[in-house]
């Protein structure tokens, strides 16, 4: 039977990341391509679901039996500071609209990509699944964190009503080939990275802000793809899923800017500048439910997948790499 898989920010980190895996794992595996299957990556140039009506013409373009949702506003935590009410409301329009066209067009299934910002600013760790509605969410970026806890709402509000089979994943801190490397909006990896690389390039000192102290699970995003690819065909629970590796894979800012200095074969100095602030030092989200449920299933070495991204990286910088240099692209 033929089915359509249509990603919404197909073109953006996780998106080229399920890409990729498709088209490299042998078809009719686990991950791989399935017989009678068209994969649909489309970019926010196809249709501004924000807008109900273009949103409505983009599923009916394609026909989707099933949807993986990645599309949304993001930003780095200054540019949420800034935008709490503009988060809000084009994250709440979009996934709105998504959820009810899939509905109105008879789209089989939807997955919907969260946030770990979606947990509450004070609660007990590590985050599991049932801890989302326990409490406000940290008030840098209230806006994006309650727009995205609303699609939990809105899947469980779906099925009860329409027997809707729409859920969710949880991913914790993403990093791969395709990232935003704009130091404007960039998350840490990204971020270390150009700013090693500039420090190469300028023959200038690569200063971290922080005292290198915090730890983070970083998961890549090519790992990240077949989760969401195993989810797609295998689990069919409202519930969300934390999508991460083990509280035991934590690493800190220190171990990554050593991983990347290595990576990116840098030899001048650098240091951290402990008059910036440093963030939460820990947040530690539990992968049980997801091992539990999987199997077995084996991450890519931290150091591994960091490789691939400075190889990408480089390799993409003057052309199709978000770096920020090229502003009107």
């Amino acid at each position: 039977m033929s089915s359509v898989i249509l990603v919404t920010g197909g073109t953006g980190l996780v998106g080229q990341a399920i890409k990729h895996v498709i088209e490299t794992e042998p078809e009719g595996s686990r991950f791989g391509k399935k017989a009678g299957e068209t994969w649909v990556f489309a970019s926010s140039s196809e249709g501004d679901l924000r807008d109900a009506e273009q949103t409505k013409k983009l599923f009916e373009k394609y026909k989707p039996t099933h949807v993986i949702h990645l599309a949304a506003l993001v930003g780095g935590v200054f540019k949420n500071i800034k935008n709490n009410a503009t988060f809000f409301r084009d994250n709440m329009q979009i996934n709105d609209n998504v959820l009810y066209t899939a509905h109105t067009l008879g789209t089989k299934k939807v997955i919907s990509c969260l946030s770990t910002c979606v947990y509450p600013d004070k609660v007990e760790y590590p985050l599991d699944e049932n801890k989302i509605h326990l409490g406000l969410p940290h008030p840098s970026n209230f806006g994006y964190a309650h727009s995205k806890r609303m699609v939990d709402v809105a899947n469980h509000a779906y099925k009860d009503q329409f027997g809707s089979n729409f859920t969710s994943a949880i991913p914790t801190n993403v990093f791969g080939p395709h990232d935003n490397f704009d130091l404007e909006d960039a998350h840490v990896i990204p971020a270390l990275l150009h700013k090693c690389y500039l420090s190469m390039k300028n023959g200038t000192p690569f200063i971290v802000a922080g005292t290198g102290t915090p730890l983070r699970q970083f998961i890549y995003s090519r790992d990240l793809a077949k989760l969401f690819i195993w989810q797609l065909r295998e689990y069919d629970d409202v519930e969300p899923i934390i999508f991460s590796v083990g509280e035991d894979e934590e690493v800190s800012i220190k171990q990554v800017t050593d991983a990347i200095v290595r990576a990116m074969n840098f030899k001048g100095e650098y240091s951290f500048d402990t008059t910036k602030a440093d963030g939460q030092f820990r947040k530690p989200a539990s992968n049980k439910k997801l091992l539990s449920l999987i199997g077995d299933f084996k991450f890519t070495p931290f150091e591994q997948a960091l490789d691939e991204t400075v190889r990408w990286f480089l390799q993409n910088y003057d052309t199709t790499a978000r770096t920020g240099n090229k502003k009107s692209v």
